[in-house]
């Protein structure tokens, strides 16, 4: 596992979209196979995607051969809702980069069979050639996607029923009334997101840095679902100097000092 930490959210979520564009170049410069990505929603990843569309615009990286498939989506909240995860993705990212519509995928939470629409997500997510790269968040608890305490570590796309913890930290988005969040959302479970040959998470602010902490320097285990990140071959999580407030004094000088080797 990686740790790269910055000293702001601006400085993090720069480097993070420009890693991504890096992966996104490398691969086109050697094959006609499209770049496969997990995308996050949230407050999270706001200034990594606005950074992504500058270098879209500005002719630094294309998504024209990117295929996309979103964590998660809402049940039974329509499409069309400002907080859907659809509005998100396109007011964020989509409707300012080019990509083609037919390569965006993320999960209908009005399907008529939830079970069978989990189902198939995962079999487009395989037919795709499977993720070349998961672009995540964490939360407080340390839960990646919708994947709550005590999920299992090989879980897979499926309907989950969100703890009250969670819709109240969600509810700052729908008037800050937790009863208009949903109580379930379909997301891409554990195993779905540790298939990604690479990983990559994002985390700012003191609030996540218990979160951060339990997954970098605690147990595996299915209590902190990120903490399986700590078996990947190719996991980086990208954080400012408020989210590794809870990190050893070692553990923090050991990540910068891997860094600071590797770029020599």
């Amino acid at each position: 596992m990686k740790v790269i930490i910055r000293d702001t959210m601006e400085e993090s979520s720069v480097w993070a979209a420009r890693y991504i564009a890096k992966k996104i170049n490398e691969k086109a410069a050697k094959t006609n196979e499209p770049f496969v990505i997990g995308l996050c929603t949230g407050s999270t990843p706001i200034e990594t995607y606005k950074e992504l569309i500058r270098l879209v615009k500005a002719g630094e990286v294309s998504f024209k051969n990117v295929i996309s498939f979103n964590m998660d989506e809402y049940v039974h909240l329509p499409v069309n809702h400002p907080e859907s995860y659809h509005s998100f993705m396109h007011k964020y990212l989509f409707d300012h980069i080019d990509e083609p519509a037919e390569n965006i995928h993320i999960l209908d939470g009005n399907a008529p069979d939830l079970k069978k629409e989990c189902e198939e997500y995962e079999k487009k997510i395989a037919a795709a050639g499977g993720f070349d790269l998961f672009l995540g968040g964490i939360g407080e608890d340390g839960h990646i996607a919708f994947n709550e305490p005590f999920s299992s570590l090989n879980s897979r796309t499926r309907v989950m029923t969100l703890t009250y913890d969670t819709r109240v930290v969600n509810s700052r988005f729908f008037d800050n009334d937790v009863n208009k969040v949903p109580k379930q959302a379909m997301s891409v479970g554990v195993a779905t997101v540790t298939g990604a040959k690479e990983v990559v998470i994002l985390a700012f602010g003191p609030k996540k840095a218990k979160a951060i902490a339990a997954s970098i320097e605690g147990p595996v285990s299915g209590y902190c679902t990120l903490s399986v990140l700590q078996l990947h071959p190719a996991a980086t999580i990208v954080c400012d100097d408020l989210a590794v407030g809870e990190l050893k004094y070692n553990s923090v000088k050991y990540f910068k000092a891997v860094e600071a080797a590797e770029a020599e």
